[in-house]
């Protein structure tokens, strides 16, 4: 078993953070998806100044997981948006976590999702909730073992593809 290290990015992670989030959103979507809308959702997305930006915003968290000192995983978290169907209970977003795909099943997932609950309890948040797309299923078996239930959906824009996405939520 390895020894997983999670720690929390800074402003001056904002380029491995980019270079983490594109490696991984494409290793694990470019198969199901054009090209051409790969490029245009990373661009967007991952560039290095809009991650400063949200590395930057009180109400974004990023945990990096390193295994024997290598970047293998990472985690978006948010606060700055709760579902209607919350109805006021204070929630936390898993916005992205991610692991290189030679890492799937190590290890890397189950150690960020144990920070994420961390957090979640430290800040008194009563649910956590994400959004994973709709044929992913190794995401959503992995989603639905921590507890998380699926509680409706929504369009994600990947390029010029609307794609769906299921919302799922763990009370806490």
């Amino acid at each position: 078993m390895q020894l997983i290290k999670i720690r929390h990015a800074g402003l001056q992670d904002a380029a491995i953070v980019a270079d983490i989030s594109r490696k991984t959103f494409y290793d694990s979507f470019a198969q199901f998806n054009t090209p051409e809308n790969m490029e245009k959702y990373i661009r967007k997305e991952f560039s290095s100044k809009r991650l400063r930006g949200e590395l930057a915003s009180n109400e974004n968290i990023f945990l990096l997981a390193y295994s024997n000192d290598q970047l293998e995983g990472y985690a978006k978290l948010s606060e700055s948006f709760q579902p209607s169907e919350f109805s006021g209970e204070p929630s936390l977003e898993i916005c992205r976590i991610y692991s290189k795909v030679n890492m799937i099943g190590k290890g890397i997932g189950k150690s960020l999702m144990e920070e994420i609950l961390r957090i979640a309890m430290d800040k008194g948040k009563k649910i956590i909730w994400l959004g994973v797309w709709e044929h992913n299923p190794w995401a959503i078996s992995f989603y639905s073992k921590w507890g998380f239930q699926k509680f409706s959906e929504h369009p994600f824009i990947l390029g010029d593809e609307v794609q769906t996405d299921w919302l799922m939520k763990k009370n806490i």
